[in-house]
């Protein structure tokens, strides 16, 4: 590194050469090692490659990597004011830098903090000759060492520089532990006290020894039921950009609480000194990620969510840490001992954190133009969505009363939506692919004039009538006539049976004149008769369940067979009603919010809290395989293994909300088949592409954000693209093509031109 020592001088020197050193020839690639997507993608087929001074930033350096165009393409590109021109990574050790060959051409190689850990971005130096590649070598070390020091490099020796060397993890030594400052209490002890040079993750509070009363992990006081030394790793959000930066090793605790029943936390201790501790619960929204070897989580502080990351040494203690805290999760929510239940039931909780399961009868699809252009340009359906996105409209007076949207039904027929707001009901119509106002159905009251606010209401009879619930009356349903705008019926159906959820006789009967519609009460399944006398329900098909079932929603196929959730997170699937549950799948133990499923039956979505539930309901071995769960029991040692549908933690740690998600749903429509699910949390819609997830990629959602809180979403009947929404003082549609990839911007964090995020 000698020979370089002048020229770099002269370079280190001059404060005011932001550019020290430029490679103008070569490609940049994203590399996935082991990754199903391709694992070598051409990101700049064109660029130059430049270490510069980070702007009003001492001792800070930045890598540049700057596209080029041919001559022509600048032209066709000028007014594209979002085109990605350009990649910055602060240099930092946290790159693990390194230097290779491809092909025989020289290749500069980093990790992609923005991405997976694997991940890595190569800049192949074309025609490169050796003394520039070991010059721009040298210089990216001399970067790192300022930043790591705040000192300048001007009289750095070669010795002092080997450090930011990377080697191998195998011959790598572990990271130099950082300072950390001992928590003052278990509160100081949820939030990063990490004593580094970035400002935005110290915490100034923690300086006191750790209050005895404290649980902590090191006192030995509390049960410590799993420990190992790991990586830990903090989501870094600045205006220079984002990552996971590497806090260094940590001795992880898995801890049982000094309180009565079964309450935990997981905590991070350095030399015995308490770092971190959070409690178990779901708000953790934790991701598993069985080739990363890692446990990504949310922690949830005086409104700000952060994202935090274990990364496991190896796949035994991995797999101990997931097995171990996926118990302790469930005796968390269900308050009860894990041993408690039975080991195919344990089985199939655990079966829940394994995302490399391969789903059954899945063709490997080849991704269309479309798809390969938005993974190569992530931000082209952005610039599309501001160009196509519709301006939203005032609710009319009518509809302006104290009230709050709180519950949406998308028509069947007739390109209706309706909007419960208090008592009274919003019409819109939506035929020309944009939401337009109606009319208003006001002051919703019973036969006998008694005013109520509706908490649920379906569409019934070829969308002529709307069944209404009514919290005074739980013990019957209002009939509404839609053209006459009033209630016209009180069906009773039981005196001393509650009415707390409905569901149409079949996922089309809305379609139909069928009369009859499917009622739950929290432990009990019947058909409603509204033309029978006296009392609705009908006693031959009845069914009372033994146990407090807490159902929460019932769901049903084309063929009419039932799928019934419960606020302990079991699923029950039934033939038809009055009978013994077919299949009964065991609680994961947070409670069901909603549930749908694919018009066949062999697909099922259930929304809980922070995350959604996948399950194939086809029985893959045994005596009955090809059957679904609805006609035939699975086999005790062959049950189904459900799938969590997350947002990934850095994602939420940009929405910076907790996670709340409304009733998911399939896009639904006679003859066509489901290739999406919709939901939303707080001010975004989210969407699945249900082709994608039933092979294996959970993570592939899209967003949009609006400035209201969104009530509910659904899709247009019979339209898998047009997605109606209702917010809390508006309502309107979005095409699906104008949802996008997270990034900063997508979900409202920090962004600039240069520097936009694609976590994918």
């Amino acid at each position: 590194m000698n020979i370089f020592k002048n020229l770099i001088g002269r370079v280190w020197q001059d404060p005011n050469a932001a550019e020290v050193v430029k490679i103008s020839t070569g490609q940049l690639y994203l590399v996935r090692p082991g990754n199903i997507r391709s694992s070598r993608e051409c990101i700049y087929n064109e660029a130059m490659a430049t270490i510069r001074r980070a702007p009003a930033a001492e001792h800070n350096f930045e890598l540049v990597i700057t596209r080029v165009y041919e001559e022509g393409d600048q032209e066709l590109l000028e007014d594209d004011s979002e085109t990605d021109e350009e990649r910055t990574f602060l240099i930092g050790e946290e790159l693990e830098f390194r230097t290779g060959q491809t092909d025989g051409e020289p290749t500069f190689i980093w990790r992609d903090l923005y991405g997976d850990i694997d991940e890595l971005f190569e800049y192949v130096a074309a025609g490169t000759n050796e003394p520039t590649k070991a010059f721009f070598e040298t210089c990216m070390y001399r970067a790192m060492y300022e930043r790591k020091y705040r000192v300048s490099a001007d009289q750095v020796r070669d010795a002092d520089l080997e450090e930011f060397i990377w080697r191998p993890p195998t011959a790598k030594k572990p990271p130099p532990r950082r300072k950390v400052a001992k928590a003052e209490s278990v509160e100081e002890a949820t939030s990063p006290v990490i004593d580094m040079p970035e400002p935005e993750i110290s915490n100034p509070k923690g300086k006191a020894k750790a209050s005895d009363d404290d649980i902590t992990a090191t006192s030995m006081g509390d049960p410590v039921l799993v420990s190992t030394e790991v990586e830990l790793y903090y989501w870094l959000q600045s205006e220079k950009g984002e990552e996971f930066a590497n806090q260094g090793i940590v001795t992880a605790h898995l801890v049982k609480k000094k309180v009565p029943g079964f309450f935990y936390a997981m905590a991070a201790s350095v030399d015995g000194n308490l770092i971190l501790l959070h409690d178990v619960e779901p708000s953790m929204n934790p991701r598993w990620s069985p080739k990363m070897q890692s446990l990504t989580w949310n922690h949830v502080k005086n409104n700000e969510v952060n994202s935090w990351l274990f990364r496991f040494p190896s796949a035994e203690l991995y797999q101990q840490w997931c097995s171990s805290f996926t118990q302790v999760a469930w005796e968390t929510l269900h308050q009860v001992s894990w041993q408690k239940i039975k080991p195919d039931e344990q089985n199939y909780v655990l079966s829940s954190n394994n995302e490399d399961v391969e789903m059954l009868d899945v063709e490997d699809e080849e991704e269309d133009e479309d798809e390969v252009a938005s993974e190569l340009d992530p931000d082209a359906s952005e610039s599309e969505e501001e160009e196509d996105d519709q301006d939203d409209e005032e609710l009319p007076p009518s509809m302006k009363s104290g009230d709050r949207n709180s519950r949406l039904t998308v028509g069947y027929k007739g390109d209706r939506s309706y909007v419960v707001r208090g008592n009274n009901i919003g019409v819109f119509n939506h035929a020309d692919k944009d939401v337009k106002y109606y009319a208003t159905i006001s002051k919703i009251a019973t036969p006998k004039g008694k005013e109520f606010k509706p908490t649920n209401v379906m569409l019934h009879d070829q969308d002529t009538k709307m069944v209404l619930m009514n919290p005074a009356d739980p013990n019957s349903l209002y009939n509404m006539d839609i053209e006459r705008g009033k209630v016209v019926e009180e069906w009773k159906v039981h005196d001393d049976i509650t009415v707390d959820h409905i569901a149409p006789d079949n996922k089309f009967a809305q379609m139909t004149p069928e009369q009859t519609l499917v009622g739950a009460s929290h432990n009990a399944l019947f058909r409603i008769d509204p033309r029978v006398s006296g009392s609705k329900m009908v006693d031959s098909q009845y069914k009372q369940y033994t146990g407090k079932n807490k159902f929460s929603g019932v769901a049903t196929t084309a063929s009419g067979k039932l799928a019934v959730a419960s606020e302990k997170g079991d699923i029950r699937l039934f033939d038809s009603i009055g009978k013994n549950a077919k299949t009964a799948l065991p609680p994961l133990g947070d409670p069901i919010l909603g549930i749908d499923t694919t018009s066949d039956g062999r697909w099922i979505v259930a929304t809980t809290k922070t995350y959604l539930l996948l399950i194939d309901t086809l029985i893959g071995e045994g005596k009955y395989a090809g059957s679904l769960g609805f006609d035939r029991s699975f086999p005790a040692n062959a049950k189904p293994i459900p799938r969590r549908l997350r947002l990934r933690n850095e994602h939420v740690a940009y929405m910076n909300h907790d996670i709340s998600f409304t009733p998911a749903r399939f896009n639904m429509g006679e003859g066509q088949e489901e290739n999406a699910i919709v939901t939303s949390t707080g001010q975004f819609v989210i969407a699945w592409d249900f082709a994608k997830v039933k092979k294996g990629l959970l993570d592939k959602y899209e967003i949009k954000k609006y400035e209201d809180l969104v009530v509910q979403d659904n899709f247009k009947f019979g339209d898998d693209k047009e997605i109606i929404v209702a917010l809390s003082n508006n309502v309107l549609a979005v095409n699906k093509k104008n949802l996008v990839k997270p990034s900063r911007r997508s979900l409202g964090g920090l962004m600039s031109k240069s520097d936009i995020v694609n976590t994918y």
